[in-house]
């Protein structure tokens, strides 16, 4: 086929009144026997008569490598793959021996026009304008309502940073103490001054482990607004607030103990409390617990991560005599056990329990690291990293809880 005859059905198809699907069909035969650099090659020519059509600003059909596309976001390469990787491009004359080349892509809820003298740069601005494009468009999905930005954090950040029950337990914490003062607001507009006053607001009730979780909640969600250049700034750097001090547990004596377990002998709650009392575990951590051999394992619920771990508690002792012929633990409601503690011993709270077993284990000669094993506590990253306590040096430590 002759360079005459290829600018004929060229022409033809660029010229002929026809519809989008008749046309691409056209093209989709030409294409297989006229390749891109033929066709360039065509286009390029800068003969007399090719200079004057240069002016009437005719487009024809740009095609990009599969190497280009691979450098477009994802979710335009799927609908470009089926426009056959083809944008319309105007060549122009833009001096005596220069052409200017200019891209477009409008549909598909873009927008695009580039241009440039070099046809691959005039390319390279393409891919690099459909990439801000996808980054404004992503932009404008984010929520710009207090409300509304908050959500979108918890759902899209937080949820995958820490575990479920402390997912949980920050959104509960946020829908009840915080939505309802801010609501929906834009979050630019809120001030210093409208955070100090939630904050005050608990301080003075006496609450202060709820301010300090409002003030940690606000501080994660302004950051993260800072992040995606929603608010400039974060009114929680300002605001003057004091980490309220936390009242520790509070040890059972030894006589309390003994009062609290007579007083449940012959009721379903005094396996349940020997258990609690023996282990030293958590009140949400109760209800995963289960008897494996010589040992409760049971979730250790400190681990902000959302890998699930567990930690092995030798029974004692101490322990062993309530366990006699029990294969599966049953616990009842946190609060019900809460309830049935203040009716035998007084001034004490469930986590105290905990603190007990703790005391006890010091008391006791156990060491640091077995106890360390049986509470959950973390050991950081090296001892982590490199100790592995066997099964039997954990039981022999917990033989030592017999008093």
């Amino acid at each position: 086929m002759t360079r005459e005859q290829l600018l004929e059905i060229f022409n033809f198809i660029t010229a002929v009144e026809c519809s989008d699907e008749q046309r691409k069909a056209l093209l989709e035969m030409a294409a297989n026997t006229i390749t891109v650099e033929k066709l360039s090659e065509l286009v390029d020519s800068n003969d007399g008569e090719d200079d004057k059509n240069t002016d009437k600003r005719k487009s024809h059909p740009l095609k990009f490598t599969k190497k280009e596309l691979s450098k477009m976001p994802i979710q335009f390469r799927k609908q470009f793959i089926l426009n056959d990787r083809l944008v319309r491009c105007r060549r122009r004359k833009s001096g005596k021996k220069t052409v200017n080349y200019e891209i477009r892509y409008r549909r598909d809820g873009y927008n695009i026009s580039v241009s440039s003298n070099d046809l691959e740069k005039a390319k390279e601005k393409f891919i690099e304008a459909l990439k801000n494009a996808d980054r404004q468009d992503e932009q404008q999905k984010v929520p710009t309502t207090f409300n509304g930005f908050a959500m979108y954090y918890f759902e899209n950040f937080k949820k995958k940073k820490v575990s479920p029950e402390t997912y949980k337990g920050d959104l509960y914490r946020y829908n009840k103490h915080i939505a309802p003062h801010f609501k929906d607001v834009p979050i630019r507009s809120i001030t210093t001054g409208q955070c100090q006053k939630l904050l005050d607001k608990y301080t003075e009730q006496g609450m202060g482990k709820t301010a300090d979780e409002v003030h940690s909640l606000l501080n994660q969600i302004f950051k993260m607004a800072i992040a995606h250049n929603i608010v400039e700034r974060n009114p929680i750097t300002t605001v003057v607030h004091t980490q309220h001090e936390r009242e520790h547990g509070k040890a059972l004596t030894k006589d309390e103990e003994k009062a609290l377990l007579e007083g449940l002998k012959g009721t379903n709650y005094l396996i349940p409390f020997a258990v609690a009392l023996y282990t030293g575990m958590r009140p949400n951590e109760y209800k995963t617990a289960r008897i494996e051999g010589d040992f409760i394992i049971a979730v250790n619920s400190k681990r902000k991560s959302k890998k699930v771990e567990y930690k092995r508690i030798a029974i004692s002792p101490m322990l062993k005599p309530y366990l006699e012929g029990v294969s599966e633990l049953n616990f009842p409601y946190v609060e019900s056990m809460r309830t049935h503690m203040n009716r035998h011993i007084k001034g004490h709270k469930l986590y105290d329990l905990r603190t007990t077993f703790y005391t006890r284990c010091r008391e006791c000669g156990v060491a640091d690291a077995a106890r360390d094993e049986f509470m959950g506590h973390s050991a950081g990253a090296l001892a982590k990293a490199y100790t592995d306590l066997s099964d039997e040096y954990l039981y022999a430590e917990a033989q030592k809880l017999n008093y």
